[in-house]
């Protein structure tokens, strides 16, 4: 059928003068599904019975036959029955992304889209304006139910960290807060950028993270992307996570059953190698009224460097900027143009937790590349804070450990489906608010769980055992896991090691004398804190390098980003090994003096080396680390730094003379 058939001239001349009774083809005459009565106009837009697609007629027509009732469909609009039947069926399956799908329901023909006309004209109620949708997201929570203390307790609110910071964080708080900002707007959709679990404190670790995976579920995540310390146990434990069952090996130790994430997991561009399918969904799409929004999830491309490869097995992922750009053309067909990614990526930023100051990092290089259709990045990983205009998209990330939650909202053009308005803010999780019940029942039921893991007294230390680093890059923390882990495979049946190397990245938590976590005595080690240190369970590894090899090591502490950046990674050496490095060097040709004991070490000697399993397969960079020959694996990293306490207890800090930088 053309725009020159006659039941169109007389319909259009009927509609632009108003008359509602035009004598044509009832919907019982439309043979092929209503398929001959899509036009394409001059301008080359869809045209169905003389309205226009994208218009604000076409958007009230679809609104009615989406959200009207049968009732109303039959009795006021006066669809044929058959109509009637076939539009409530067919919304039940799917969303009428516009007039040309509308008019593929069986049994819809230019009568029917007459007579929903007419009924939009006659009435406001299905007329489209604006939605206003609201975001919440989070990141790097990583199973930090309980407040965090320290300085991953607080938020600097102004220029001196010493004085203008608040104490944040608390799965108790955090929840209060998402509910009150939650009911500012009934369309709040809340949201999370990776690492929701993994790395995380006993008392979920213990668990395998199902505690924390509940008091999201409690806490009401509606989505989220992966993290790669989603990975650090493995696809299969993953996908439990998401979809329920008991711990293969430990059952479910907390004595019920685990039903798994009431959220959704996003993952555009993981794969399986095997089936070529993403490993969870690539995107989803959520509805309010006539606007849309999509909201695709990104893991780091990167995961594989900084998890174990047991834990990317069988996986493969893909460059983030090209599987968003892949997507928007699908997305657009669905009828989307609001578009918002959930990515694990991170920049850095030198501003305040609101501000976008001094910003560089993979992120904001990645956003530049993204198709100028994506309105908003949720990002993560690197734990920054910052809320950011780059190239006309939203960019957001909120620091890490529920500290806080970014409040983005945006103006959504039913008509045209574009975002017309977007603000964001991170607000701050403080603790001066009332505790969420549901989140308080979980984290004590848990804490009565753990306790008599958690609250075992290990040792004593002498003073605070920080992961703050002197300019050199050496850390009180750092060194005394590294004399743990060498300690731990010095002997000749253990592995014979003469060096141990601890990276920065595994050190998570510090070692505070004054801290009581489980009513021990001040100075005194729980399993618990100690745990906290190291929550990986990596093994330990012993290893035989060359001294030219040794050197390599140490010359990848230092990388290029893509921006142009420099990004150090200085690893904690044990005691007796030192050496130096200059920062005006070339990268690649920054570290000399090698020595051990006092002694040079010689280019083609082999010496034995201690290094976590990680970094044994390559973690961080540490590439040549994977030439290392002799293998023999060792204790779990923990359970060397407990004996480690235990023996030497009161355990005095380190000197932090071993990493010279000229």
């Amino acid at each position: 059928m053309r725009l020159s058939s006659p039941w169109f001239v007389s319909l259009a001349a009927a509609l632009t003068a108003g008359i509602t009774s035009v004598g044509c083809l009832g919907e019982d005459d439309d043979p092929v599904d209503g398929e001959d009565d899509v036009f394409v106009t001059d301008d080359g837009k869809t045209d169905v019975a003389g309205i226009a697609e994208r218009s604000a007629e076409a958007c009230a027509v679809l609104r009615l036959a989406r959200e009207a009732s049968f009732q109303e469909l039959d009795d006021v609009v006066k669809l044929n029955r058959l109509a009637v039947q076939a539009i409530v069926g067919a919304r039940a399956n799917r969303f009428f992304v516009n007039l040309a799908d509308l008019d593929r329901v069986k049994h819809v023909g230019p009568v029917a889209f007459r007579r929903m006309l007419a009924r939009t004209r006659a009435t406001s109620a299905w007329e489209c304006s604006t939605q206003s949708v609201q975001l919440l997201a989070t990141n790097d929570f990583h199973g930090n139910l309980k407040p965090p203390a320290g300085s991953s307790g607080r938020i600097q609110t102004g220029p001196d960290a010493a004085v203008n910071r608040v104490d944040a964080g608390g799965a108790e708080y955090l929840a209060t807060h998402v509910a009150a900002l939650r009911a500012q707007n009934p369309q709040t959709v809340v949201v999370a950028a990776g690492d929701i679990i993994g790395a995380t404190p006993l008392m979920s670790a213990l668990f395998h993270d199902e505690p924390t995976v509940e008091s999201m579920n409690s806490l009401g995540l509606q989505i989220a992307s992966v993290g790669n310390h989603e990975f650090d146990e493995g696809p299969a434990e993953l996908l439990r996570m998401a979809y329920g069952g008991c711990h293969p090996t430990d059952g479910c130790r907390d004595g019920d059953g685990f039903e798994g994430a009431s959220f959704g997991y996003l993952s555009a561009n993981v794969t399986d190698d095997e089936t070529g399918d993403t490993l969870f969904p690539a995107y989803e799409i959520r509805t309010f009224r006539a606007a849309r929004v999509a909201f695709i999830g990104m893991t780091l491309e990167a995961t594989p460097t900084i998890v174990t490869p047991a834990g990317v097995e069988g996986l493969t992922f893909h460059d983030e900027i090209e599987t968003v750009n892949a997507l928007v053309p699908e997305l657009k067909n669905k009828g989307i143009e609001t578009i918002v990614v959930l990515i694990h990526e991170g920049g850095f930023s030198t501003g305040l937790y609101n501000e976008c100051a001094g910003i560089s990092g993979p992120l904001f290089d990645i956003v530049r590349g993204f198709d100028a259709e994506v309105d908003v990045v949720v990002a993560g990983h690197t734990n920054a804070a910052h809320i950011c205009d780059v190239d006309g998209k939203l960019v957001t990330s909120a620091a890490s450990f529920g500290r806080l939650v970014t409040d983005i909202d945006l103006t959504i053009d039913e008509v045209t489906g574009d975002v017309t308005a977007k603000t964001g803010r991170n607000v701050i999780v403080t603790r001066d608010v009332a505790k969420d019940a549901s989140q308080t029942a979980l984290i004590a039921r848990y804490d009565a769980l753990a306790a008599p893991f958690a609250n075992r007294v290990i040792g004593r230390i002498a003073g605070d055992l920080t992961r703050l680093q002197n300019p050199a890059g050496e850390s009180l923390m750092g060194d005394v896991i590294a004399d743990a882990q060498l300690a731990a495979t010095s002997a000749a049946d253990r592995g014979a090691s003469v060096i141990a190397f601890m990276n920065p990245g595994g050190v998570r938590a510090d070692i505070l004398a004054a801290t009581i976590s489980g009513g021990e005595q001040a100075g005194e080690v729980t399993y618990g804190e100690a745990f906290s240190v190291q929550p990986f369970s990596n093994a330990l590894v012993s290893l035989s390098l060359t001294g030219a090899q040794l050197d390599a090591v140490l010359e990848q502490q230092w990388t290029r980003q893509t921006d142009g950046t420099e990004k150090a990674m200085i690893l904690s050496p044990s005691v007796g090994f030192t050496y130096t490095w200059e920062p005006a060097r070339a990268i690649g040709d920054r570290v000399s003096e090698l020595r051990l004991g006092g002694v040079a070490i010689s280019p083609t000697a082999t010496y034995r080396v201690t290094v976590s399993s990680f970094l044994a397969d390559g973690g961080d960079g540490f590439t040549v680390l994977k030439q290392g020959t002799a293998r023999l694996g060792g204790d779990v990293d923990v359970d060397a730094l407990e004996v480690y306490i235990t023996a030497r207890s009161p355990l005095a800090p380190p000197a932090l003379n071993r990493i010279t930088r000229r």
